[in-house]
């Protein structure tokens, strides 16, 4: 059984790339493949992961243990659940940059990285346990951990999830301050359209484990090419428009083990014709850049 299926992504530095879409499509499966992090039994049985020249899957687990955290680093989805309850959150910082060997003075270097994410005090910080913060500066803890070691790519599942919207606010302007100081490359994974509106350079459209749309974000908000990418804006609420419902997406994402022969949004698709059953359908370039796994595009 496939939970990830086809998807082929890049991110240049500087530059971030989102990916949208439901929950259980495939968006942290994909993430923690790259970082190769996956849980058994779950396993990367085929494709390749590159990153700086360097060939991930062929790299052992030694040099991939160095390489993460100092090169490529992770903000997992719950800070409550991903940060240890029983240390301060400065140890935890001090342990991930005693582990790559990434300051001569662990401390002040921890401390730093507090600053930099704007936690108040962050000397004081130092000392604090997870369930003594909020869940804002949870996340930016989680935040500090991830960028302490300066990585050239990070990988952000869900930044702002369970956060009211002023916080959220606040996390995404980090983020982003973060990048332009770092020149890192960003790979921002979460269902909400607003968020990837906001902050990325590229989005990919995952649907059932696939890469169903990639575009510009100016170019996907402004000219959707896959039916699928289609009912995701049109769920959205408009201020600007005087309708009593949202429009939905019929019918629920299929599980793995259930996927159809052809296209896997056909069951839900309101274009779908006979055709569409037959066989998964390949992105296509439309446009430069645009690419959309659609028999039916251009739409």
């Amino acid at each position: 059984m496939r939970a990830v299926d086809g998807v082929s992504i890049a991110v240049p530095a500087g530059r971030t790339l989102g990916i949208v879409g439901e929950s259980g499509c495939g968006k942290s499966v994909l993430s923690l493949s790259i970082m190769r992090l996956l849980a058994a039994p779950g396993s990367i049985i085929a494709g390749g992961i590159t990153f700086d020249g360097q060939d991930l899957l062929a790299m052992p687990q030694r040099a991939m243990r160095r390489l993460r955290g100092r090169d490529i680093a992770m903000i997992f989805q719950e800070p409550m659940t991903s940060l240890n309850p029983v240390h301060t959150v400065g140890a935890q910082i001090i342990e991930a940059l005693r582990a790559h060997d990434a300051a001569a003075d662990p401390r002040a270097t921890a401390i730093a990285a507090l600053t930099r994410v704007r936690i108040p005090d962050a000397a004081a910080a130092m000392d604090k346990f997870p369930h003594q913060l909020s869940g804002g500066m949870r996340q930016r803890v989680m935040i500090a951990m991830a960028i302490a070691c300066i990585p050239r790519l990070l990988i952000a599942d869900e930044p702002t999830t369970a956060l009211d919207v002023t916080v959220q606010a606040q996390i995404l302007e980090l983020l982003r301050d973060l990048q332009a100081e770092t020149g890192m490359g960003l790979i921002l994974i979460t269902h909400d359209l607003g968020v990837i509106a906001e902050m990325a350079d590229e989005v990919a459209v995952m649907y059932a484990g696939r890469i169903v749309e990639s575009a510009s974000a100016q170019d996907l908000f402004d000219d959707p090419q896959h039916p699928y990418t289609l009912g995701l804006l049109g769920s959205i609420p408009r201020l600007d428009l005087d309708r009593a419902r949202l429009t939905a997406i019929e019918g629920t994402v299929p599980p793995p083990h259930a996927w159809p022969p052809g296209c896997r949004f056909a069951p839900r698709c309101p274009f779908a014709i006979t055709a569409c059953d037959a066989a998964p359908p390949p992105l296509r370039e439309l446009s430069p850049g645009h690419q959309a796994a659609c028999i039916r595009a251009p739409l």
